[in-house]
């Protein structure tokens, strides 16, 4: 069993901090309002990026895990594209679609994310940290999906 490892202040600094971004314009969109639509495309468009982020991240364990197999590391590369793909499709589409969109991109990232880390020796606190980070984004994207496909439908 892998000894735990605290979580760095820097690292949860960072991760918690960045969804401050997800909350707020989730909140704002599904209470409504004159900034709903603003703000549900803030959502979008910060979840996009975000996703994009971390499918770089891949590109980033392809390079330096010394662990993978020309296989694993090529396999690796090539689905880091795949999350700035989907969040680039993410932001040619109606708002509820794009909160689809994103969500299947942040489970599958997250997926990956759990490959790898069998794959690999990642800090034990890396895969916990993804998880309860993916966890708020889908829900944040998912009530903000909801709420653009509300008030859309409203005469």
């Amino acid at each position: 069993m892998t000894p735990r490892s605290p979580l760095p202040s820097t690292v949860a600094w960072l991760g918690y901090g960045g969804l401050f971004p997800f909350v707020v314009p989730a909140a704002v969109a599904v209470v409504g309002g004159d900034y709903a639509g603003f703000c549900s495309y803030a959502l979008f468009a910060y979840g996009a990026v975000i996703l994009s982020f971390v499918g770089a991240v891949h590109w980033g364990f392809a390079m330096t895990c010394t662990d993978f197999s020309e296989q694993q590391r090529n396999a690796t590369w090539g689905w880091s594209v795949v999350p700035a793909l989907l969040a680039w499709l993410a932001l040619l589409v109606t708002p509820a679609a794009a909160g689809v969109i994103l969500v299947v991109g942040f489970v599958a990232q997250y997926l990956q994310d759990r490959r790898v880390s069998r794959q690999s020796s990642l800090p034990p606190w890396y895969l916990p940290l993804r998880l309860r980070l993916t966890t708020v984004a889908c829900a944040c994207l998912a009530a903000g999906a909801f709420a653009a496909r509300q008030w859309a439908a409203r005469p």
